[in-house]
């Protein structure tokens, strides 16, 4: 009988659709949870359930969303449960208390350990010690970085849990490569853009403070006065992400040179028109899939030195790391590679093969349904015999 994986995630888990129909593909059977809408999962021929909570806050909306877990597993009994985000990890091992082998995914350590805010500080120790709890009820820990791998062997946050880096969800390279064969002409998009024969850095991001959209729209200011033929494509949601939202008016500030275009579903299209990708973020991210895609584009890449980005950008090799919150610093590392064309396409060529090697979907589930047939062998959702595994970048 196929081994019954329940996979768990927050409102943007339709993103890891493709991860799961790699594991189907693999001879699983894949049922899904998050708070996101049913019909991509239904497209794509996967049960999916529906449940909520708060993202952004603490209360009641918690207790709820653990007891519909318990719920669904009570109903589905699937073999393994599969979580990723923050607090989905956190529900699943104290709804389930070992019933079901967990494995959860630290997909980025999120808002509390990015922000210096008095709240985000105050609230570590309390992130701390849930971690601890729920790690009482977890089979096996996934990270997608070595830092995170570190910091949570740092501050006992394992229990008895195997541990295993894994890096990313996977990127389907055959998909991606498809999508840019199909893309209209660059001459057609830089029209619809306004664009014309501007030299262009895209970033694609939530448009928060936190992913560090205030440090870029500095950054672009910089850039401006010594490129002024430079555009800076913005290209994520603003409106959705609540108080971490960056202001409207401040993005209009910095207007001609800085586009804001929303959301948008033709990223492999923008990066084949972009010269440099730049990820400003402030967030302890997993590892960011857009890095992936502009590093399989063959874009040069400036990025912040941040746990996840150092997983993928390698400095002075593939592109430029920077300290995060430091415009200036941004403005160096986009103007050094927009000055010298030639040395930063070769920088941005050096990406593909780390991306095929390391983060292809077709390695990285392999790697999690051996991780998850070799738990379920070993007979028990907290035996340390669990399979360990790492993944490791190639410089």
């Amino acid at each position: 009988m196929a081994l019954h994986l329940l996979c768990v995630g927050g409102e943007d888990h339709a993103l890891r659709i493709p991860f799961l129909t790699a594991l189907q593909n693999r001879g699983l059977r894949v049922s899904a949870a998050g708070t996101g809408a049913v019909s991509p999962f239904t497209k794509n021929g996967i049960q999916y359930h529906q449940y909520q909570f708060d993202r952004f806050g603490v209360g009641l909306s918690d207790r709820a969303a653990m007891g519909q877990l318990s719920q669904f597993v009570k109903h589905l009994r699937p073999d393994v449960i599969q979580t990723f985000d923050t607090k989905p990890n956190l529900f699943a091992p104290l709804a389930l208390r070992g019933a079901v082998p967990v494995v959860r995914t630290i997909n980025g350590m999120g808002w509390v350990f990015s922000s210096t805010e008095l709240k985000a500080l105050a609230f570590r120790p309390v992130y701390l010690a849930t971690q601890r709890l729920a790690a009482c009820w977890t089979a096996a820990t996934v990270f997608q970085n070595k830092a995170d791998s570190r910091f949570f062997h740092r501050h006992h946050l394992l229990g008895k849990s195997s541990a295993a880096v894994i890096g990313s969800s996977g990127i389907d390279v055959d998909a991606f490569e498809t999508a840019r064969a199909r893309t209209a002409p660059p001459s057609e998009l830089r029209a619809e853009l306004g664009l014309d024969d501007a030299e262009i850095v895209l970033t694609v991001s939530r448009l928060t403070v936190q992913k560090g959209i205030p440090t870029l729209l500095e950054a672009a200011k910089i850039v401006h006065q010594v490129r002024p033929q430079v555009r800076f494509l913005l290209v994520g949601p603003r409106d959705s992400e609540g108080p971490f939202a960056v202001d409207q008016a401040l993005i209009e500030q910095h207007a001609p040179y800085v586009i804001a275009t929303g959301a948008r579903s033709d990223i492999p299209a923008l990066l084949g028109i972009a010269d440099l990708f730049a990820f400003p973020t402030e967030y302890r991210e997993g590892i960011p899939r857009v890095l992936l895609e502009a590093g399989l584009a063959g874009v040069p890449i400036v990025a912040s030195r941040m746990p996840g980005c150092d997983d993928v950008v390698v400095e002075d090799w593939n592109g430029h790391l920077v300290p995060p919150r430091d415009p200036r610093a941004l403005a160096a590392g986009i103007l050094d590679l927009l000055q010298d064309p030639t040395r930063a396409k070769t920088m941005g060529q050096r990406s593909i093969g780390l991306v095929r090697r390391e983060f292809d979907l077709n390695v990285v589930a392999d790697r999690y349904a051996a991780l998850y047939r070799q738990l379920l062998s070993c007979g028990g959702p907290n035996d340390g015999r669990a399979v360990r595994q790492s993944s490791s970048k190639i410089q």
